[in-house]
């Protein structure tokens, strides 16, 4: 399990930033493609990251998890709505994914503390 979720999300965003420099025609085109995604429409955003989350759950991503759910946090997420997505993940993606929708969880406890 993560030590710090905190921690993940701020190096791999420095790093992210060096791939930007190496790769920037497409960086763009992701970043361009994550905004079009996540735009509000039939789905609001909050349920757009849900989804992000879930994968990134079925997917063992920890860069994921932090990510999507500290951009739930900034959408408002609860802790009721964050524990419904990763059921239905854990139901997707079964063992593997529980320790993955534990590792989410500990992100959000992380992210939240005072």
């Amino acid at each position: 399990m993560s030590d710090n979720y905190k921690q993940l999300t701020a190096e791999l965003s420095a790093t992210i930033g060096g791939i930007r420099k190496d790769i920037p025609d497409v960086m763009q085109g992701f970043s361009a493609m994550a905004g079009a995604a996540l735009e509000d429409g039939a789905l609001s955003k909050k349920t757009k990251e849900l989804i992000a989350l879930s994968i990134g759950v079925a997917g063992h991503c920890q860069g994921c998890i932090g990510f999507h759910v500290k951009a739930l946090i900034s959408l408002g997420v609860t802790r009721e709505e964050l524990a419904e997505a990763l059921g239905m993940a854990i139901y997707m993606g079964g063992g593997p994914s529980l320790m993955y929708a534990a590792e989410a969880m500990q992100a959000y406890e992380e992210f939240t503390a005072k």
